[in-house]
């Protein structure tokens, strides 16, 4: 196995690149400012086919031709000129079509996957709730079949792309009964759903005011008996939980491209700058406080990206007869979200620093991505999670 960019995923870069420079950078500190979801936009990348890298040709993706580690090139592009249209593809593709296109049934798939896929769509990913974040097993929505219906009570909160003019459905997992481990211990019974925007009941409530991401769509959800078919479930009965956290380790990888994204645009701003600066007489990057500083970017840049595309093509050879096994992905995942994030704050951290006090004005795009950056160390895992994870791979019997 081998995690070296291919000449293929290299032009696809250029094109991603392209559309990234022409189509959203003029427009992001905009989009910001004003806290617009840009809808046009989202549906131009899914004209391009960012939103089908991952998906069979019979939904309209990339089929043979898309892989993980295009979605992350992508994912990478898009997060160095705005990490809020980075999200957004990513949560797209990663939490909104994954979670069907892998447990959905056939009729499931023909009905949601071509119009995500095409970008004309968007879905949303309901796990987190007001008690349940790093705990999801503490799920307190529950679903309940009453005459050939499941019908759903709860709340989720901090869903991406749940609310938008865009979104057709939201995946959310809910309490359907109790069952009993090895042990003999009683445990929730969590299974997932698939839940049409439109449905009675559901109430995406008002976005949230957030410290970052301000042109992506984030909202809390409410679920007042709404009532959806029985085979509105999302694969097993039960296995609602375990789907939900294996979509989260294909998503910690996408985050971590995010991140590369992020501590890419924080180490170009900052070798231009540094370029342009004068101090006593001559640039800033002739003064080693500065340029160490910024070597320091290279370092976390190159190894935050190694770490991110070598988990991504652990995830394109599990599809591979006798490929890395789910346990591996895990980790590595863990490693590279963890690794990548937290130097993705580093690295807004260091930017501002580099950009003195114009750093701390908004009209500089590291005062953005300082906003931004932070959220990526909690969202897809906490780095805490990501280090319980880690050492539990390790063997050690971590809670």
């Amino acid at each position: 196995m081998t995690f070296e960019l291919s000449r293929e995923h290299e032009e696809f870069r250029r094109v991603v690149r392209e559309f990234a420079e022409s189509q959203i950078a003029p427009h992001a500190s905009r989009w910001d400012r004003d806290h617009h979801f840009p809808t046009d936009v989202v549906q131009q990348m899914g004209k391009l086919g960012l939103m089908g890298l991952t998906a069979p040709e019979e939904y309209g993706g990339a089929g043979a031709d898309g892989d993980f580690t295009s979605l992350c090139v992508a994912i990478e592009e898009i997060g160095r000129v705005d990490q809020s249209m980075g999200i957004t593809l990513e949560a797209a593709v990663g939490l909104g079509i994954n979670p069907i296109l892998s447990y959905g049934d056939q009729a499931q798939k023909e009905r949601w996957l071509p119009d995500l896929v095409s970008g004309q769509a968007l879905a949303g990913f309901g796990l987190t709730e007001p008690g349940a974040g790093s705990d999801a097993g503490a799920t307190l929505t529950r679903a309940e079949l009453v005459d050939g219906a499941w019908v759903i009570n709860g709340a989720k909160q901090f869903i991406t792309n749940s609310g938008s003019d865009l979104t057709s459905c939201v995946t959310v997992t809910a309490r359907t009964g109790v069952t009993t481990d090895r042990t003999g211990a009683e445990r929730a019974e969590i299974s997932a759903f698939v839940v049409p925007t439109d449905t009675p009941g559901f109430t995406a409530e008002p976005a949230y005011d957030k410290l970052g991401w301000h042109a992506s769509d984030t909202h809390p959800l409410t679920l007042a008996d709404v009532h959806v078919p029985e085979d509105s479930m999302l694969g097993e009965r039960g296995r609602g939980y375990a789907q939900f956290l294996a979509t989260l380790d294909d998503g910690r990888i996408a985050i971590g491209a995010l991140a590369v994204g992020c501590i890419r645009a924080c180490l170009d701003a900052c070798l231009q700058y540094a370029g342009e600066r004068q101090t006593f007489g001559v640039p800033i990057g002739r003064k080693q406080g500065v340029a160490f500083q910024i070597a320091d970017l290279e370092v976390m840049l190159r190894a935050s990206r190694l770490l991110v595309y070598s988990a991504a093509a652990t995830k394109d050879a599990m599809r591979e007869s006798g490929g890395p096994t789910a346990r591996e992905l895990k980790q590595t995942a863990a490693v590279a979200k963890l690794y990548a994030t937290e130097s993705a704050v580093s690295a807004t951290r260091i930017a501002t620093q580099v950009f003195g006090g114009y750093g701390f004005m908004e009209e500089y795009p590291v005062a953005r991505l300082y906003r931004d950056a932070k959220v990526l160390e909690i969202g897809e895992g906490t780095s805490e999670v990501q280090r319980m994870l880690i050492a539990r791979g390790l063997g050690l019997p971590v809670e």
